[in-house]
């Protein structure tokens, strides 16, 4: 796939309006180079398209890494902004901060500037990894889900472009990255996914990669089916979503769960993992009264007179 067929893809997804704003997740690495140089191109329009650079300060090339984002951002005639956060005393997961930290700056720019999203360079080998991940670490139906497109103001134009691919755009576009050489390493997880099981799943058969994306992709069309049967099982009333606890009981175990973490994301806004695990225990809730019961996530399970509904703690 040469470059501008990776631009009229990412033109046909949608995630990119000609016309829009976007801030992009500016890292330095080949996938977030293609990125925004693929968003300038599908944009278009002076001011419209702003970077976010986060130096971390956490290998020695971050610096460098710093000063080729500035010269690219000059280069493209984009807007750079660069944070340098202090990293935690406390330690912890320093990815997940990371992580966080980022998200924050770019979504308070996209907020300050009016209408405009945050877009991710994550690729489709970024979702194969994603998905393996998380059916190791996270023992629902959603682990297999994957990455969505859009995630609120977080828009991910590259998940149908291969990391190969983004590659050969720089290349074609003669734009130069910075290589991350913790990639290489084993140190955390999603390297010992990406280094050590896909190649392994790639010995057993070629196409496995595209075999577990066709399978999120399966998974996806057929979870808005059971999210529209679920919805059909919820009342509403006075704003929020609630099920008479008979109803709940009846129902076969796998839509019992399902509406359970319905009700759990509901009330948090957000998922709540782990509160379907919870469905047999809720249903057995008294119906006279008032009964409570925690899902987690600091989201409870409340039945009052034998109706359910959840609510934060």
């Amino acid at each position: 796939m040469d470059a501008d067929r990776v631009l009229e893809q990412v033109r046909a997804g949608g995630l990119l309006p000609a016309g829009g704003s976007v801030v992009v997740l500016l890292s330095g690495g080949r996938d977030s180079v293609c990125l925004l140089d693929v968003a300038v191109r599908a944009v278009g329009g002076e001011g419209r398209v702003r970077a976010v650079h986060v130096n971390y300060g956490l290998r020695d090339e971050a610096g460098d890494d710093e000063r080729h984002c500035a010269e690219l951002c000059e280069r493209l005639a984009i807007e750079l902004t660069v944070e340098r956060p202090r990293r935690p005393e406390a330690g912890g997961n320093i990815q997940a901060w990371a992580r966080d930290v980022r998200y924050a700056v770019a979504t308070r720019l996209a907020l300050a500037d009016g209408p405009a999203v945050v877009a991710a360079g994550h690729t489709a080998d970024d979702q194969v990894e994603t998905i393996l991940y998380r059916l190791a670490s996270s023992p629902s139906r959603r682990a297999l889900l994957g990455m969505r497109p859009r995630d609120g103001l977080l828009v991910r134009p590259l998940l149908g472009v291969t990391r190969a691919q983004t590659t050969a755009y720089c290349e074609q576009r003669a734009l130069a990255w910075c290589d991350d050489a913790t990639n290489g390493g084993d140190r955390y997880a999603r390297n010992r996914v990406r280094n050590r099981l896909v190649p392994a799943l790639e010995q057993i058969h070629p196409a496995a990669a595209a075999n577990v994306l066709r399978t999120a992709a399966l998974l996806r069309d057929e979870g808005e089916v059971l999210d529209a049967l679920v919805g059909d099982q919820l009342d509403e009333r006075g704003g929020r979503f609630e099920i008479p606890l008979e109803r709940l009981a009846a129902m076969p175990p796998a839509l019992r769960r399902l509406v359970v973490q319905r009700l759990a994301d509901g009330a948090a806004g957000k998922l709540v993992p782990g509160a379907a695990k919870h469905a047999d225990e809720v249903a057995a809730l008294r119906r006279t009264g008032r009964a409570m019961l925690d899902l987690g996530g600091g989201v409870r399970a409340v039945a009052e007179r034998g109706v359910l509904h959840a609510e934060r703690g």
